[in-house]
């Protein structure tokens, strides 16, 4: 029996990223998708691709890319399907882990006031960082266009205040 993937995985060893730096394009198989749009509550992903530079600055690693996708939600309005385009900017950093006691300089260096991502013994997943990328350019709270929330129509009332309740209990003397 095959077994479903759990996660989008395309390893790299820093070690084969030429020192010219090197270019990677990636797409997720239906398989994969399918599995991506599971866990993260879609009704479907009908494309997952991203490209992504790859520059070696010592034992560190340069990432700058684009995850791109067409992922089927559910507008919050009206609860019909829709469809959304994601296209999310990667830029990270990624470096081998600094022990702080050992070397509190290195530990102290970041870029862009963060620290830079591990390395996982010399490699980095860009499947897993596009993954990474598309959850974080989801949008919560799918609208398609145009739709608004009509509140129920009811009495025409002034707007109660937050004691209303309390004052109809009180009885005029």
């Amino acid at each position: 029996m095959d077994k479903k993937p759990t996660r989008w995985t395309y390893p790299v060893a820093v070690a084969e990223i030429p020192e010219a730096g090197g270019h990677f394009d990636i797409s997720a198989d239906a398989e994969t998708r399918a599995a991506l749009a599971e866990a993260a509550g879609l009704r479907d992903l009908s494309q997952l691709d991203a490209s992504f530079d790859l520059t070696r600055l010592g034992d560190s690693v340069k990432v700058r890319g684009t995850v791109r996708a067409k992922v089927g939600q559910t507008c919050v309005v009206t609860l019909e399907p829709m469809e959304n385009e994601v296209s999310e900017d990667i830029d990270l950093l990624f470096s081998p882990p600094v022990d702080p006691l050992l070397d509190p300089e290195a530990a102290r260096k970041t870029e862009k006031g963060e620290p830079p991502e591990p390395l996982d013994e010399g490699n980095l997943d860009l499947g897993t960082i596009a993954t990474e990328f598309l959850i974080l350019g989801l949008d919560p709270y799918p609208r398609k266009p145009g739709a608004e929330f009509d509140l129920p129509k009811g009495r025409d009332e002034e707007p109660a205040h937050p004691f209303a309740a309390l004052a109809a209990l009180k009885k005029p003397r």
